[in-house]
């Protein structure tokens, strides 16, 4: 191949200093050649001014945004658009490291800046298209800003409140470009932002996109049974399947049912077992669930309630388990602060006493602790892999009795019903999630 043909076909060369740079519809041909049926409509539509691709984990919904991002940027050489993330951790994780990866791929040149804030500048021939990056809570940055285009990545993991006004920044915003579109992707959650915007309330200027896990045939074989052993049977249809369920109704912990569940024997040794401390932190109020992961299940065997601070739930644990391995999965602003005012954070106060802290950077979304011990208690398959000793009355309570709050959507917290589920979770996510990686850790497996 020539060079002037490999430069019409838009790859990034350097001979002699110089640098040859790609043109938009050269760019915007080669993307097209890597996308999905699902992924390649959602990108083709520009005639919306609100679009959303809603879709089951693995469908590619990231790649998919990144990508119309990109054609977007191409269609509007000159302007500037947006793309926001729920989290800092997200936007970090996720989005950059797709950005850097597809940017790479399709050899198309472009400038990072991290500070003050996060932005793309992606050179072609006809000139330079800047992407500013944000995340959901600071999109009141963009005022002022002309923008031709806005991304939204994860929408409905957000507050519907807080989506709903970042939405109706961004369309005043439209006010550049050649193609102007907000345009959104998610795993839905509930009948939420999405579902009001995109179907409940659907306008003429509104399109929407539904795709299944299984339209993305380059997911690995197993990923399909996984999600089905991870998720509970009413999350399997959301998170599998692209559709709308009614995530927020009745009891948080549904599966749960004490002539399963509930066991009056342990089947081992506890003294020859490491054991796994999930804790949740408050002033007067620490409160821990001990487990011992039997293989693929988990049992619970004991619980630590209403510790006045740190220290003294540490103690609790050591005095009733003097020789065991220990190892505590903390509520993750544990690292930052201190139930008893000392120079020490939570974390430090625990693992000053031996034990081995797994804690995340930051914490899981509610929803998706809630989701991993609802599978464990039953998941897709039917399978039941949480077992829970009949001395913790507390815990046992707050499974039974815990409901959702009807205004927010969220756990009710108003009758302390949350501290012992909260502690199991934290446990629970970090060592049974497939998808623990949307709380910033790479799972190996590309789901966005």
């Amino acid at each position: 191949m020539s060079l002037l043909e490999t430069v019409s076909q838009g790859h990034v060369l350097f001979q002699e200093g110089l640098s040859y740079i790609p043109s938009s519809k050269d760019v915007i041909k080669k993307i097209k050649t890597k996308l999905l049926p699902h992924q390649e409509k959602f990108c083709d539509d520009i005639t919306h001014r609100k679009l959303a691709l809603v879709c089951g984990f693995g469908a590619g919904k990231t790649y998919a945004l990144v990508s119309k991002s990109i054609i977007l940027a191409c269609m509007n050489v000159g302007h500037i658009s947006a793309i926001f993330e729920p989290t800092n951790v997200m936007l970090r994780d996720i989005l950059i490291r797709t950005m850097n990866e597809l940017l790479d791929e399709w050899e198309i040149p472009y400038t990072f800046r991290a500070s003050p804030l996060p932005e793309y500048q992606l050179q072609f021939e006809e000139g330079v298209h800047t992407i500013l990056l944000r995340t959901i809570l600071t999109y009141q940055r963009l005022r002022g800003q002309n923008l031709c285009a806005v991304g939204f990545d994860e929408a409905d993991t957000v507050n519907k409140r807080d989506a709903e006004q970042a939405m109706n920044m961004a369309l005043a915003r439209l006010r550049s470009g050649n193609v102007q579109q907000f345009y959104a992707t998610t795993t839905p959650e509930g009948y939420g932002w999405a579902f009001d915007t995109f179907e409940k309330n659907k306008k003429s200027d509104t399109g929407l996109i539904q795709a299944k896990s299984m339209d993305n045939p380059y997911l690995p074989d197993s990923f399909i049974s996984s999600l089905e052993e991870n998720y509970p049977p009413q999350l399997i249809k959301a998170y599998l399947l692209g559709q709308w369920v009614n995530l927020t109704s009745g009891a948080v912990y549904n599966r749960f049912n004490r002539n399963d569940h509930v066991i009056n024997t342990i089947p081992f040794d506890i003294k020859m077992e490491t054991l796994l401390c999930g804790v949740d932190f408050n002033v007067m109020n620490c409160n821990c669930v001990v487990g011992v992961k039997d293989g693929e299940n988990l049992v619970i065997i004991d619980e630590i309630s209403k510790q006045k601070d740190t220290d003294a739930l540490a103690q609790e644990i050591k005095r009733r388990y003097p020789s065991n391995r220990i190892l505590v999965y903390p509520d993750a602003s544990g690292s930052a602060r201190s139930t008893i005012n000392a120079s020490k954070t939570d974390i430090a106060i625990l693992e000053s006493y031996g034990f081995s802290s797994m804690a995340l950077k930051s914490n899981p979304f509610i929803k998706d602790r809630v989701a991993t011990v609802n599978a464990l208690l039953q998941n897709g398959k039917g399978e039941r892999r949480l077992a829970i000793h009949a001395r913790c009355t507390r815990l046992i309570e707050c499974l039974e009795l815990q409901s959702y709050d009807e205004k927010t959507g969220e756990p009710d917290k108003q009758n302390n019903l949350d501290h012992h589920v909260d502690a199991l979770g934290y446990l629970c996510y970090r060592e049974f999630n497939l998808l623990y990686g949307r709380a910033g850790r790479p799972t190996g497996i590309r789901i966005y």
